[in-house]
């Protein structure tokens, strides 16, 4: 149970409270600001990572073979699935006359 919890359901909380966070910059603050949260992101994406294999390991003695592969994974998937999605909201938040340049 510990190692559905804390290998595949924090990862993706930790992400999709990231993504939440990230279309709400997008949307109110531009693409600009949403560039700069996603590099800032980075380090907090980092820190919640140790912390959850910290927790993992030494807290609760995960065998550490399962868990930082199963972690990895899902952190890893849901990254992608919240690339895909922000970038998605970037691209919808381009002002007309930049699209019309790139055209």
């Amino acid at each position: 149970m510990l190692y559905f919890l804390l290998g595949v359901l924090a990862p993706m909380l930790l992400n999709l409270l990231h993504m939440f966070i990230g279309i709400y910059i997008c949307v109110a603050r531009g693409s600009v600001m949403s560039l700069a949260f996603s590099g800032a992101g980075f380090f907090t994406k980092s820190i919640g990572m140790v912390l959850i294999m910290y927790l993992g390991i030494e807290t609760f003695g995960l065998n550490f073979k399962i868990f930082i592969p199963l972690l990895s994974l899902f952190f890893l998937m849901t990254h992608f699935i919240e690339a895909f999605v922000i970038q998605h909201y970037i691209q919808k938040n381009v002002k007309p006359y930049i699209q019309a340049l790139q055209k």
